[in-house]
């Protein structure tokens, strides 16, 4: 059967993907420094060779004999996947593959290395090379899937999402944010300093006992530290990162927290489909919504601090009369507003702009309408236009803080902020059946709210993708009320 066929070429390369995913895990956060070229080399070569199995001479036939075969609902939507990466891939010659392979790599050590120097000009002509390949894959991804080249690279992120879809939901957050941003900066109150510092060993555990409260499968997961936060692997070896800050408890916290929503849809995808494409997340921004569940909807959330604050204090001999750990100032230290530089520093309220910023200046990288040369530029006229903010000749902190670009992820930003108006509709609908969910959380009982993400979400891998899960999910396409309706709620008190 050509469907067998398929599903068998499908799990070699489920095999590459787990071994590409480890030397990317590696070479984050174990590799020595001198190993980078190397890896790179490894890490091209491997990009190569599944190229050539996705890209096989008879894929084409095998799909079309596959679809007059007998298939039932998950088998159906495993071929639509397999198309689609077939579709995706052919486009591509390997040669183009291999250098961009190789040319993120090496760009993003560089990155490393030069933003802890503040030295853009080490790293700007690297980005140059990166951004001449990654327009090449757009054209030619755009000339297969009839789009823009920019809407294309977006697609290969999360199925269906477009600026179509992206430049309304951002206008109604560009027109609404800004007051809201100004009535809660007038409003609130200043949090009492929580002290510190902070032992790294006792972050680590408290992290660790959260994590696995919450949901974290360590029997399937490592918790490592590196240069930046994120999750990787494959969901029965799935790696997440923090990086801690001994002045600043909740940073760490909240970014570990935000990995581990990452990590339970990982560890939640499907088993039984785990080596083929339906059985992986349904895209970028629906993987987002997730990490964007845990940390903003439910640990931000004053039911999760009533739950965690007891452990937190524990954790760091923290007197219970400290008035600084009073549940009301707890609350204010990570519902707290403020114009910042740094994007994954960002409160939720200004979170969304500094990914408009990203936004239009990567389309217009893209488009040949920005030069790299200008990017410091007009990041810093952006940042004051949108937050009020000056990063004039401080790269670290304005246009080398992110390791996006340089690793060749444009068209990557706006999963975010689409992930945190999924998460919202989501949790708008997780609430509206289990209305006890809060109450659930504040006495530590994650289970039912595990269950719901996993039947909506986790457990439906690719066979429903980005925008239509969430409607399967909700009952509603895609759409920006139920988020501004809970920055609304969070944020829009008149005293706090």
């Amino acid at each position: 059967m050509s469907y067998a066929t398929l599903a068998d070429r499908c799990r070699e390369i489920s095999q590459l993907d787990h071994a590409i995913a480890m030397l990317s895990w590696d070479e984050a956060v174990m590799m020595p420094r001198g190993g980078g070229s190397a890896r790179a080399d490894a890490m091209a070569a491997l990009a190569k060779l599944e190229h050539r199995l996705v890209t096989s001479p008879d894929t084409e036939a095998l799909l079309d004999a596959a679809k007059t075969e007998t298939l039932d609902e998950w088998q159906s939507a495993n071929v639509r996947q397999i198309e689609r990466r077939f579709r995706r891939a052919a486009a591509l010659p390997e040669r183009l593959v291999a250098e961009r392979s190789r040319a993120t790599v090496l760009t993003e050590q560089t990155w490393r290395d030069a933003r802890a120097r503040n030295d853009w000009q080490a790293v700007s002509a690297p980005l140059e090379g990166v951004l001449d390949l990654t327009r090449e894959v757009a054209d030619r991804l755009a000339a297969v899937r009839n789009l823009a080249p920019y809407d294309a690279l977006v697609d290969g992120y999360e199925s269906g999402l477009s600026t179509a879809v992206i430049d309304p939901l951002f206008a109604r957050l560009r027109a609404t944010l800004p007051a809201l941003i100004d009535r809660r900066l007038g409003a609130q109150c200043e949090p009492l300093p929580l002290g510190g510092p902070f032992s790294l060993d006792a972050q680590e555990r408290l992290s660790r006992d959260l994590m696995e409260r919450i949901g974290f499968d360590f029997e399937h997961g490592r918790f490592d530290v590196s240069h930046h936060p994120f999750c990787g692997g494959v969901p029965d070896d799935t790696r997440i990162t923090t990086r801690y800050d001994v002045e600043d408890l909740f940073s760490a916290l909240m970014a570990t927290m935000h990995e581990s929503g990452h990590a339970m849809y990982q560890q939640g995808l499907p088993s039984a489909w785990r080596d083929q494409p339906v059985g992986d997340a349904a895209g970028a921004a629906v993987h987002e919504s997730q990490s964007l569940s845990i940390e903003m909807q439910v640990c931000r959330s004053r039911p999760f601090l009533e739950f965690a604050t007891p452990f937190i204090r524990r954790a760091f001999a923290i007197d219970d009369s400290n008035p600084a750990w009073a549940i009301d100032n707890v609350e204010r230290v990570c519902q707290r507003v403020a114009r910042s530089l740094i994007r994954v520093d960002a409160d939720e309220l200004t979170y969304p702009l500094h990914i408009v910023l990203r936004y239009d200046m990567e389309r217009a990288l893209l488009e040949r309408r920005l030069a790299v040369a200008d990017i410091p530029e007009v990041w810093d006229v952006s940042m004051h236009e949108l937050l009020g903010m000056r990063t004039r000749d401080d790269y670290r902190n304005g246009c080398m803080q992110d390791v996006h670009w340089f690793a060749g992820l444009i068209g990557y930003f706006p999963c975010y902020t689409v992930g945190a108006v999924m998460a919202a509709q989501l949790f708008a609908a997780l609430r509206r059946e289990l209305p006890d969910v809060d109450d659930r959380v504040r006495h530590g009982d994650f289970a039912p709210l595990r269950a719901w993400l996993r039947t909506n979400v986790h457990g439906n891998g690719a066979k429903h993708v980005g925008l239509d899960l969430i409607r399967v999910a909700t009952g509603a396409p895609l759409g920006a009320d139920a988020y501004l309706d809970h920055l609304h709620a969070r944020y829009g008190n008149s005293e706090v």
